[in-house]
């Protein structure tokens, strides 16, 4: 094929009309069957002649939400749901959420683990899939960009985490005010020194997270000790190497705030083993309140999410998108309030 680079630059199409697909074949020296097929079927066309078309597409300012209603019959009739581990049992609710959701519109799930495996590209365009849901906030740049251009991909809407940018619609709780709570209840508790775990630095609850817990130290007039801000993976065994640290100590925290459930389990349970008791000797707050919090021992003091919610909202937000034919990279946030759920793992400092 001829190297159609330099006249897609050079080619405009009027900003007072609509653009058509002839105008994309025209732009980019294709017949119009072939910009069907490179937008709507992928994978039937060679890769340089898709990237031609998408060129063409950009210029001419020629969206797939358009050319949907032209295909409507050609819909896959699943959902791709991006996970970043499914054997987190944090994920369990909100999946059953997005299910249930899906399934009265007559669509399935097609669940994907981004932690096990790369992404199978081939099921995020429309011929595959109708649209995405993420769980993973750390989703390569590539593939965002090509989903907020609308050209060959399906919509996503994100639900719990989201993408640094804000470049989608959102589902999520309001991190922030669920980690000043946290540092709140243990100020209230007496606690003065209190120390935060973390989960991968570059995910976005973490930051979110950390955020909270720094405002509210100091607003509570507690130092910040960069000593006790532990860094984990949202893991159990990162959990338990907490502790490790934590056991290491001269200069110890009283109470430890922990950007999730597990790896608030994992402190305690390495605890446990090691003579300490929580929380007579270390107070421990968790973020999620997964289904084994209220039946651990202690019982976990943590943050709950409306798990179920975030799923359902997620993917009512994506029905929205596909029945009315919203454009991939409009945005909206949804925020959902959490709880504050005290039980044992907490107590007041002794003197």
């Amino acid at each position: 094929m001829a190297d159609h680079s330099q006249s897609v630059d050079r080619i405009t199409v009027s900003a007072s009309t609509t653009p058509k697909i002839k105008d994309v074949a025209r732009v980019a020296g294709v017949s119009t069957a072939t910009v069907s097929r490179a937008l709507s079927k992928p994978d039937s066309v060679a890769a340089n002649t898709r990237q031609v078309v998408l060129d063409a597409a950009r210029v001419t300012g020629y969206r797939i939400n358009q050319a949907a209603r032209n295909l409507r019959q050609q819909k896959s009739g699943a959902v791709v749901v991006l996970v970043p581990n499914l054997g987190n049992p944090f994920f369990s609710q909100i999946l059953a959420g997005i299910e249930s959701t899906l399934a009265k519109r007559g669509l399935s799930v097609l669940m994907v683990d981004t932690k096990q495996s790369e992404l199978p590209s081939e099921y995020l365009h429309h011929s595959r899939a109708d649209g995405i849901i993420a769980l993973d906030g750390s989703l390569p740049g590539t593939l965002l960009a090509e989903i907020q251009s609308g050209i060959g991909t399906p919509p996503i809407v994100f639900a719990c985490e989201w993408d640094p940018d804000d470049m989608f619609p959102s589902v999520r709780v309001n991190n922030r005010h669920g980690a000043a709570l946290a540092i709140e209840h243990l100020v209230e508790l007496g606690h003065r020194n209190i120390g935060y775990v973390g989960g991968p630095p570059a995910n976005v609850l973490t930051g979110a997270r950390l955020e909270g817990v720094q405002r509210a130290l100091q607003a509570n007039n507690c130092a910040v000790c960069e000593q006790w801000l532990f860094q984990g993976d949202f893991s159990l065994q990162s959990g338990a190497h907490v502790a490790a640290q934590w056991l290491a100590m001269d200069n110890r925290p009283t109470a430890l705030f922990c950007a999730n459930d597990e790896m608030a389990l994992g402190v305690i349970s390495h605890l446990h083993r090691s003579g300490v008791n929580v929380p007579r000797d270390l107070s421990i707050v968790g973020f999620d309140d997964i289904d084994v919090a209220r039946f651990f021992l202690p019982p976990l003091t943590t943050i709950r999410q409306p798990r179920s919610k975030l799923g359902t909202e997620s993917a009512d937000l994506l029905m929205e998108k596909l029945e009315h034919g919203l454009i991939s990279d409009s945005r909206s946030e949804t925020v959902l309030p959490v709880e504050m759920v005290v039980r044992q793992s907490t107590a007041r400092i002794a003197n």
